[in-house]
């Protein structure tokens, strides 16, 4: 728990520091105006391949590739596709991701404190209503097909899609990423909002990965939490439970994770503790500005879209992306291309 908690008051504070918590940097980067976000994330999601590569490689922790989030709609990535066009739709509207939106309400910025509700609120209804209702479907579906033969299940990582070894795949990434975030420097520079480059701080919010793994053998990610508030939700608005004959008996529920809000809390306190202790940090004249015209109805449905979205898939910005994407898996990278798809495109009509 002390691990956690730690773990995520460096999170926040990598945030702050790094910018990428602020809505402009991520309005601005859906419509590319600048990328100032693009290049912390890919140095982030760099400087985390080479950490959980070289954990796996010396033995200290095993993780898998992420998989698909198969909702039994049209294919075994469909949640990968919906989920990420949502969860960038939700953040072209609010202005934040599943994790910045904490650092936000932290520092004080009001369309913050509608995205997170809204977010909740997302979680809630996944929680109580589509989660259960994907489940029993694709019960239905199993039972089913039980007959039918079982097709070959699809390659979950870049090793086994194109047949390289995990040398080559890290190579390979470092090369592309670095390129990406070499270019887009010398073409945009960093964005107005930097405070420090940020290819600087992809690196601090790398270091936290790499504390993250040494203390936790865990990787980072936050979007989990909305579901798990939209469990705690339900644990305390529910008690009895109808078995088959229609009577109702007390059974002993489960109690839902705590993990995800101890790591939520921690990065509020973590971005909350370095604004104060440094306001040079503190929100840029564009992303006031940007956030003042965020509405508190848009903040809450962007909110609400992003993690829904974000449950959808199975993950965010955080999980899918700096976590996922270093351990090469295909349906983070499905899921970050969709998200970048959906944000540019409700971009484009705002």
């Amino acid at each position: 728990m002390a691990a956690t908690a730690v773990t995520g008051v460096a999170f926040g504070a990598a945030l702050v520091a790094s910018g990428v918590y602020q809505p402009a940097v991520i309005l601005d980067q859906l419509t590319w105006d600048n990328c100032h976000m693009l290049q912390a994330f890919l140095t982030a999601t760099a400087a985390s391949a080479i950490i959980t590569t070289t954990a796996q490689k010396i033995g200290y922790a095993k993780f898998s590739p992420r998989q698909y989030a198969d909702r039994g709609w049209f294919a075994p990535y469909d949640g990968n596709l919906v989920g990420g066009l949502a969860l960038g739709a939700g953040m072209a509207l609010s202005g934040a991701c599943p994790g910045t939106v904490l650092a936000q309400a932290a520092v004080g910025i009001r369309s913050g404190y509608y995205a997170l509700g809204g977010g909740l609120l997302g979680g809630a209804v996944w929680a109580a209503l589509l989660r259960p209702n994907l489940e029993s479907k694709k019960k239905a579906a199993a039972a089913n097909k039980s007959s039918v033969p079982a097709q070959a299940p699809l390659p979950t990582n870049f090793q086994a899609l194109f047949g390289v070894s995990t040398a080559t795949a890290l190579v390979g990434l470092q090369t592309v990423f670095a390129a990406i975030v070499g270019a887009s420097l010398a073409v945009y520079g960093p964005g107005p909002e930097a405070k420090i480059s940020p290819a600087i701080g992809g690196l601090f919010i790398g270091l936290v990965q790499l504390f993250s793994v040494v203390v936790r053998k865990s990787l980072l990610g936050v979007s989990t939490v909305y579901e798990d508030a939209g469990d705690w939700l339900l644990y305390y608005t529910t008690s009895a439970s109808a078995t088959t004959d229609g009577e109702k008996e007390k059974k002993a529920k489960a109690i839902p994770a705590t993990n995800s809000l101890i790591f939520s809390l921690a990065i509020f306190a973590g971005a909350r503790a370095l604004s104060l202790l440094v306001p040079y940090f503190g929100v840029s004249p564009s992303s006031a500005a940007a956030t003042n015209a965020i509405s508190p109805a848009v903040a809450t449905l962007g909110g609400f879209t992003m993690a829904l979205g974000s449950r959808i898939a199975g993950g965010c910005t955080s999980g899918h992306g700096i976590s996922g994407m270093s351990l090469f898996s295909v349906s983070s990278y499905i899921t970050m291309a969709a998200a970048f798809v959906g944000g540019g495109l409700v971009g484009i009509l705002l």
